[in-house]
């Protein structure tokens, strides 16, 4: 039976490739998808991708995947900083999370240090690049539920 992954992104990440290059890289997010989906089929997994600039509606995301997904990969973007309401959410999913970050968010502007979708992660990765996401989906590979 195959896994049901959620791949989460949040505000401003449908402009990856577009915004910032220099942090970002030039990566868009259908080639993230792409890759994603790649790596998803080669290990058995369905992946259901979103991405919103609404934290309501990435909460209704997370809300679905209590149903009916088995985990959740997910780069918050600026909600990372912010969203207290985006980790009670994440804390009622009982399955495994990944947090994944283009950029490595310790090495820029300090209110990015602190990260409250972290404090549920299972994993975190970090200032890889666009690669993080496929390196969140191997890792999901390794949960069993």
């Amino acid at each position: 039976m195959s896994k049901l992954v959620y791949l989460l992104n949040g505000p401003n990440l449908n402009l990856l490739g577009q915004r910032e290059k220099d942090i970002y890289g030039h990566a868009t997010l259908a080639n993230v998808i792409k890759a994603c989906d790649h790596i998803a089929l080669s290990k058995g997994m369905i992946l259901k991708c979103f991405q919103s600039n609404y934290e309501g509606q990435l909460i209704d995301w997370v809300h679905a995947a209590r149903v009916e997904a088995d985990a959740i990969v997910i780069n918050p973007g600026a909600y990372s900083h912010t969203s207290i309401a985006l980790l009670d959410a994440l804390n009622a999913f009982e399955g495994p999370v990944i947090e994944v970050h283009v950029s490595n968010i310790h090495a820029r502007e300090e209110f990015r240090h602190k990260s409250y979708v972290s404090i549920r992660a299972d994993g975190i990765i970090i200032g890889l690049g666009v690669q993080g996401y496929e390196l969140a989906l191997e890792a999901i590979g390794k949960f069993s539920n």
